[in-house]
């Protein structure tokens, strides 16, 4: 099996939510995580993003800020209502620093200006991941697992 081939990775690729209503980016954009084992869904607007996890897990999910029509900060609150622990990273195409800190108070994982850097954002996304497992690992362990 080549590295390049589907099937070359042991682990399941990760469930990422990706939601941002420019279709261009969020396009390219899922076909080069699928190559790093980064499996996007689309949502090209807020409410399409919320209904899509309403119906599936997800391990992480990327948020742009700015969406037409809703507000990222909203989105925001509302993915931490429905699953606590999914890690969301904001995108800001806007250099709005302020509103990203913002998002970070209600519980964002992190935030990347756009444009960034692929392995940036793939660092982040695995970061994610390892800190939302970590998290559930100690919330067992406290629990009596």
């Amino acid at each position: 099996m080549t590295p390049n081939s589907p099937n070359h990775y042991d682990i399941a690729p990760i469930r990422l939510l990706l939601v941002d209503d420019e279709r261009g980016f969020v396009e390219v954009l899922s076909k080069r995580l699928e190559k790093r084992n980064i499996h996007a869904t689309q949502a090209f607007s807020g409410s399409e993003g919320i209904r899509l996890l309403r119906r599936a897990d997800f391990d992480v999910a990327v948020l742009d800020l700015k969406l037409e029509d809703m507000d990222g900060i909203e989105i925001l609150k509302i993915f931490k209502k429905m699953d606590p622990n999914l890690p969301v990273i904001m995108l800001t195409g806007h250099g709005s620093e302020k509103a990203s800190i913002e998002g970070m108070r209600y519980g964002a994982f992190d935030y990347l200006t756009k444009p960034h850097e692929l392995a940036e954002l793939v660092q982040k996304i695995k970061d994610a991941v390892c800190h939302r497992q970590r998290k559930e690992e100690t919330d067992e362990t406290a629990s009596g697992g």
